[in-house]
């Protein structure tokens, strides 16, 4: 395609426009319909209307594939599966088992504000303190 015939093509009718407007419309009118009229022109002096036109080569042949291509389906469905497992396998970690009764009892009782855990040597008097409030206000 002759991308200074499409230019001039868009530059002609665009004048057409901008003349019309000028009679029906008025001067400001016109104005903004010479400045459209212009920029066709300038996309192909610049070869702006060639990135253009291949842009749009290239989203056409991907959506055309996308649409058209069994192995593009297929691909869509295996990302569809991968995300199922990843999934999955979150919601599995998340569950744990049940805990024995006697270590229950043993965790359910509150704790000392000043007294750290046996299982948590790291935690100094003021997070055991803090841990405390927010295990009172049912925050944990």
């Amino acid at each position: 395609m002759s991308w200074g015939a499409l230019a001039l093509a868009l530059t002609t009718l665009g004048g057409i426009y901008t003349w019309w407007a000028l009679r029906h419309r008025g001067f400001a009118a016109a104005v903004r319909g010479a400045g459209l009229t212009l920029l066709p022109l300038a996309a192909w002096m610049t070869g702006l209307l060639q990135v253009f036109g291949s842009v749009t080569n290239a989203f056409v042949h991907f959506f055309t594939r996308l649409v058209f291509s069994p192995v593009v389906w297929l691909g869509i469905v295996v990302f569809v599966v991968a995300f199922v497992l990843i999934g999955a396998s979150r919601a599995v970690s998340s569950r744990r088992a049940p805990e024995p009764k006697a270590r229950r009892r043993r965790t359910d009782q509150p704790k000392a504000v000043g007294q750290t855990a046996k299982s948590d040597p790291l935690i100094d008097d003021e997070m055991a303190e803090i841990q405390a409030i927010l295990k009172r206000r049912g925050i944990s």
